[in-house]
């Protein structure tokens, strides 16, 4: 079986976060392992207290992992800090850890910043140029390339920025009401050549959408980690996360969590 680690913060409601990433790669058919950075206290209406892990504890927890079950593949969600950052930007160098997608958690929906302007520069300097592919949506993507994204072509044009800057593929995340759920992704993604293509998405009437960035990048890891192209990654992760939000779960009285485990069958 193959194996995926994600290093990212603990959602106690379990729609996002290390909670949704676990349920992820399991329905995707990889062993999925851990290395929390944060317990947050939160449910689908809002988060009421973070409680961050340690650098050292942080850097702990992965070796822990990696020096018995390497994984395949590392999906990287909230890095709330500089120091954090910098923990697991020297892991993924002195493991050799591969097939890194970067969820560069910055900017909320709202438009509110999630870590500081300081952490965000120790990510585009330390942790990005390390990731084989970056998946940010609209306004982290903004804060990347330093313009804002208004249109199908500022997609294009961002994406390529960031991609010249830090050398990372990079999957720009739709919606946002810029398109109809349809993703831009672009680097060295077709048989090695440089290039840009748009992986078409449907977009699906659920308010329930609580997790979304970190189900998406997930899946493109577990993929990743079976072997699968990125092009071909990025689409069964985008299909997957398709047939979840359309499974139409409802919980919570905010955004709710989507089913993760629509497909699992047996008699377990």
């Amino acid at each position: 079986m193959k194996t995926a680690l994600t290093i990212a913060g603990s959602d106690s409601s379990g729609g996002a976060g290390i909670q949704a990433d676990i349920k992820t790669m399991t329905a995707n058919g990889v062993y999925a392992m851990s290395a929390v950075t944060a317990l947050t206290a939160q449910n689908t209406t809002g988060v009421t207290g973070i409680m961050e892990a340690t650098p050292e504890f942080l850097k702990e927890q992965i070796s822990s992992v990696v020096t018995d079950i390497f994984p395949d593949a590392v999906k990287i969600g909230m890095l709330s800090s500089a120091a954090l950052i910098n923990v697991v930007a020297q892991s993924i160098k002195e493991f050799k850890l591969k097939n890194v997608v970067v969820d560069p958690v910055m900017v909320a929906t709202s438009g509110a910043k999630l870590i500081s302007d300081d952490a965000i520069e120790v990510l585009k300097k330390s942790l990005l140029p390390l990731a084989l592919v970056i998946t940010p949506n609209i306004p982290e993507a903004e804060v990347l390339c330093e313009k804002k994204i208004q249109s199908q072509q500022d997609m294009e044009e961002a994406a390529k920025t960031i991609f010249d800057k830090f050398g990372a593929a990079v999957l720009l995340k739709g919606g946002h009401q810029l398109n109809d759920a349809n993703d831009y992704l672009f680097g060295n993604i077709d048989g090695g050549e440089l290039c840009g293509k748009w992986i078409n998405g449907k977009r699906i009437q659920n308010p329930n959408t609580h997790g979304t960035g970190c189900t998406l990048s997930s899946a493109i890891a577990s993929n990743l980690a079976k072997g699968k192209s990125l092009v071909d990654s990025v689409q069964s992760a985008k299909n997957y996360l398709s047939a979840a939000l359309a499974a139409m779960l409802d919980l919570g009285k905010g955004s709710g969590p989507m089913n993760h485990a629509f497909a699992i069958k047996g008699d377990f």
